[in-house]
């Protein structure tokens, strides 16, 4: 049987975590083939304590960064399918019998379209996007599932960045041709735009995408989300 490891990084998410993990254990097909590993970063607002333990949860704690986050937590998985999961992203209905399923036909990697908690024009025309199966259109909010193999193989997220991981292992997964977009929807929150409005950070966002399209290292695309990025 087909087990999946959802996997949760966290840094100061007290007020998300718990609104996620019952989301999760509502919207679950197959609960004893599930397990829930949530790693924090070093929150110091109390999100260790809003696990609550109705449901397979297990807390481990790392040095803050999403990618090296997501890396122990895939270190620790004991699912043969990883789930990489943004804390304030809700998958679809049984997105774990969806997930399966896909992988079972032979797509190893992929993601689903995305829909923001915000009627933003803007915002709409970007989730739009996401239905196409390109590079372009892909971000972290769209969630990754990914076999265990395959992980390993790719060795992963590359630690070094601290921001566009997401965007940087898939990438390498495109170069692999193993990459699907489900026509489900995972809905994500648009709090990040709404605290630096919309156009200004879709701007930015834009630069930064420019920058790893130009080859700028790691730490050049963080410099410039620290200036510009709330």
């Amino acid at each position: 049987m087909n087990k999946i490891s959802i996997i949760i990084p966290i840094f100061n998410e007290v007020n998300s975590i718990s609104k996620l993990l019952l989301h999760l254990e509502s919207k679950i097909f197959q609960k004893e083939a599930i397990e829930i590993i949530v790693v924090d970063g070093g929150s110091t607002d109390g999100s260790q304590n809003k696990l609550h333990a109705n449901f397979n949860v297990r807390l481990i704690e790392v040095g803050k960064g999403r990618a090296k986050q997501m890396n122990a937590g895939a270190k620790v998985a004991t699912g043969n399918i990883l789930y990489f999961l943004h804390c304030d992203s809700f998958p679809p209905q049984h997105f774990d019998q969806i997930i399966t399923t896909t992988i079972q036909k032979g797509n190893l990697a992929g993601c689903f379209r995305l829909k923001f908690d915000y009627n933003h024009p803007l915002l709409m025309v970007s989730q739009w996007f996401t239905r196409f199966n390109h590079i372009s259109c892909r971000g972290g909010d769209q969630s990754l599932f990914i076999t265990k193999n395959l992980f390993e193989e790719i060795k992963g997220f590359d630690e070094k960045y601290i921001i566009y991981e997401d965007n940087e292992i898939i990438s390498r997964l495109y170069a692999k041709k193993q990459f699907v977009v489900l026509p489900d929807y995972i809905i994500t929150s648009a709090r990040r735009y709404r605290e630096n409005g919309v156009w200004r950070l879709q701007f930015h966002f834009g630069i930064i995408h420019f920058k790893r399209r130009l080859g700028h290292p790691a730490e050049s695309m963080l410099r410039y989300y620290k200036k510009h990025i709330l």
